[in-house]
C-alpha cells in the first residue's frame, strides 16, 4: 500500500463527509428553486406522487413503466434537477443494488435462451425478470427522489401528517434527517481537529485506532445528544405533534395538478394491465 494513501487516510474522511454535507445542501436548494413541481402543494405531490409510485408497481408490462420514468425524468428536467444529480443520487446506486438482486435471474431462470457460453445460458424470460425489476426500481425511486427534492423535508412531514401517517413514523423521520447532519458535522469537526495534529504517514494500526475511537466517540454523542434535545423539546412545550408556521394552501392549479396525477395513474395502469 503506497504511502500517499496512508498519509491522506484523514483527508479522505473529511472530503466524503464535506460530499454528504454538499448533497443536503444541494437538495435544499433544489426544494426552493422555481421549477414546475416546486410550486405545486406539498399534499398533492404526497399523493400523486405516491399514486404514480403504485401505477408502476401494479404495471405488468414493460412499456407501461418506460412510459412512467420517461414522464418522472420530463417532470425533474421541468423542476430544475440535472440528469447528473439524478445519475448519482438515484439511478446509479439503485441499479447496482437492484442490478446485485436481478443478475442471478438472468442465468437461473429457465425459458428460451438468447445466450449460451461454455455451459452457462441466458434466457430470454430472465433478461425479462431482471428488467421488470431494475425499471419498476428504477421509476419508483425517480418519483420519490421528485417529492424530496421538489420539497423542503418539513412540509413532506406536514403532508404525510395530512394523510394520518403515525406521528411517531413522522417524528422518527423529521428528527432522523436532522441528527444525520448534526452528526456529520460533529464527524467533520472531530477529523479536521486530528489532521490538524497530524505529522507525517498514518500507519494502518493507527488508521484504525483513529476509525474505530471516531465510532465510539459519535456512538457516546448521539446518546446525550438525544436525552438533551428531547428534555429541551419538552421543556417548550413539546407533547409529539411537530407544528409548522407555514400553512398550505390549496390552488385551483393545485387541483389541476391532482386531477393529472390521478390521469397519468390510471392511464399508467390501462397501459400496464
Amino acid at each position: 500500500m503506497s504511502s500517499r494513501w496512508k498519509a491522506t487516510f484523514v483527508e479522505r474522511t473529511i472530503s466524503s463527509l464535506l460530499s454528504a454535507a454538499e448533497y443536503a445542501a444541494s437538495a435544499e436548494q433544489l426544494g426552493a428553486a422555481g421549477g414546475v413541481l416546486q410550486g405545486v402543494d406539498p399534499r398533492v405531490k404526497v399523493a400523486g406522487l405516491f399514486a404514480l409510485v403504485i401505477a408502476v408497481a401494479a404495471s405488468v408490462r414493460l412499456r407501461a413503466i418506460a412510459f412512467m420514468f420517461v414522464l418522472a425524468l420530463a417532470l425533474a428536467l421541468a423542476s430544475r434537477i440535472r440528469i447528473r444529480q439524478l445519475f448519482g443520487w438515484v439511478w446509479a446506486p439503485v441499479l447496482f443494488f437492484t442490478g446485485t438482486i436481478a443478475l442471478p435471474a438472468v442465468f437461473l431462470t429457465p425459458g428460451r435462451s438468447v445466450y449460451a457460453f461454455d455451459g452457462i445460458s441466458i434466457s430470454s424470460q430472465g433478461l425479462r425478470s431482471a428488467a421488470f425489476l431494475i425499471g419498476r426500481a428504477e421509476t419508483a425511486a425517480t418519483l420519490s427522489a421528485l417529492l424530496v427534492l421538489s420539497t423542503p423535508w418539513p412540509h413532506v412531514l406536514k403532508a404525510l401528517r395530512v394523510f394520518r401517517f403515525p406521528l411517531v413514523f413522522v417524528a422518527i423521520l423529521g428528527m432522523t434527517y436532522r441528527y444525520i447532519f448534526v452528526m456529520l458535522q460533529t464527524a467533520y469537526d472531530m477529523f479536521e481537529s486530528r489532521k490538524s495534529r497530524t505529522v507525517g504517514v498514518v500507519e494502518p494500526a493507527e488508521r484504525r485506532r483513529v476509525a474505530a475511537s471516531a465510532a465510539g466517540v459519535l456512538l457516546s454523542k448521539s446518546f446525550h445528544l438525544g436525552g438533551d434535545v428531547h428534555l429541551a423539546m419538552q421543556s417548550r412545550g413539546f407533547r409529539g405533534e411537530v407544528y409548522l408556521l407555514s400553512e398550505f394552501r390549496a390552488t385551483a392549479l393545485d387541483w389541476f395538478w391532482l386531477a393529472g396525477f390521478a390521469t397519468l395513474a390510471v392511464a399508467a395502469l390501462w397501459l400496464g394491465r
